[in-house]
């Protein structure tokens, strides 16, 4: 109504009131009357914003390859932007009069797609492929010290690299590849699982064949032990045998000697007797038969000497015409018998 409007921004939104170009005001957050048919309004979004983005690369050996990340910005210098861009009000004051807010973010992502070019060059597909952080954080650096963005009253806040990716081709090719080495990984892991295996297993026969050894050598020993003990037994039974032998030999030559001592004592014996009744019968050569009958006659039985004079009258039967005996004598002579046995 008589071109007086009302506006009431955000604390992200910064507002230049230009009025016969003039700033009237500026400042975060405002909220005022302005006289639209002499104002000028320019709207600056202070937030941070996202910026999705995809394009394609060519590494140093020439492999296309897709890059899939977002890019984060605040414009920090509102006089800059508004300076180098047209952020200005429509009529209305709800919308942008001009495309530039638009063409801000594809600004920047033009940056970003030229260094990442440049970037690109300088490895090959696998060095992309394998250092996605080393690229992210060159590209920040990069866009954190573009000139052009620095003019534009823009800070880069972050780049974060999602993904990247070969084509579809080259993916198939590299996972062929990558199959290829994981197998032969596995395979030199299964050979080298046999080996170890097979090293085990030979460690195991060397065990059972070094036990085995050990086991004969044992047993080899305990008969070598047994066969000395055998032969000490053995010596020591030979040489109980041989002492057996010394002691009956030496038992055999004192008997010998004792014989030959018996033998010489028993010639000197005989010798003595034999020299006494030399004597003897030399000192009897003269005496009288019938003094030396009786003389041993001396002292004998009763019984002898009628058995005696008995013997003697056998023997002189001629001579003798009848002889008497007694039964009292023959009695006598029975009883003194029977007495005797």
């Amino acid at each position: 109504m008589f071109g007086i409007r009302y506006i009431r921004v955000h604390p992200t939104d910064y507002l230049i009131h230009y009025k016969r170009g003039k700033v009237i005001r500026e400042g975060k957050g405002l909220s005022f009357f302005y006289f639209r048919p002499t104002s000028s309004l320019v709207l600056i979004p202070l937030a941070t914003t996202d910026i999705p983005f995809i394009f394609q690369a060519v590494t140093s050996d020439f492999q296309d390859i897709s890059l899939q990340g977002q890019l984060t910005y605040r414009i920090s210098d509102p006089h800059k932007t508004a300076g180098m861009m047209d952020f200005s009000l429509s009529a209305d004051g709800a919308s942008f009069a001009t495309e530039d807010p638009q063409k801000l973010p594809q600004r920047l992502v033009n940056i970003l797609q030229d260094l990442t070019r440049s970037r690109m060059k300088t490895l090959t597909l696998r060095d992309a492929l394998n250092d996605i952080d080393g690229i992210a954080l060159a590209l920040s650096n990069g866009m954190k010290s573009a000139e052009l963005i620095n003019t534009l009253g823009v800070e880069i806040l972050g780049l974060s690299l999602l993904a990247v990716k070969p084509t579809p081709e080259t993916a198939r090719a590299l996972e062929a590849e990558a199959r290829e080495q994981i197998q032969r990984e596995a395979d030199l892991a299964i050979y080298a699982r046999r080996n170890v295996a097979v090293e085990q297993e030979r460690n195991i026969k060397e065990n059972e064949l070094n036990t085995e050894i050990a086991v004969e050598n044992k047993k080899r020993q305990i008969r070598e032990t047994q066969m000395e003990a055998d032969k000490s037994v053995q010596l020591k039974k030979r040489e109980l045998e041989e002492s057996r032998m010394q002691a009956q030999i030496s038992l055999e030559k004192m008997n010998q000697d004792l014989t030959k001592l018996a033998a010489q004592n028993a010639h000197t014996q005989a010798d003595a007797r034999a020299y006494a009744l030399t004597v003897i019968v030399k000192a009897l050569k003269d005496v009288d038969p019938r003094n030396l009958q009786s003389l041993t006659q001396v002292g004998m039985d009763p019984s002898k000497l009628v058995a005696m004079a008995f013997r003697e009258l056998a023997e002189n039967t001629e001579k003798i015409g009848q002889l008497n005996i007694s039964p009292e004598l023959l009695q006598s002579l029975l009883s003194a018998t029977q007495t005797r046995e």
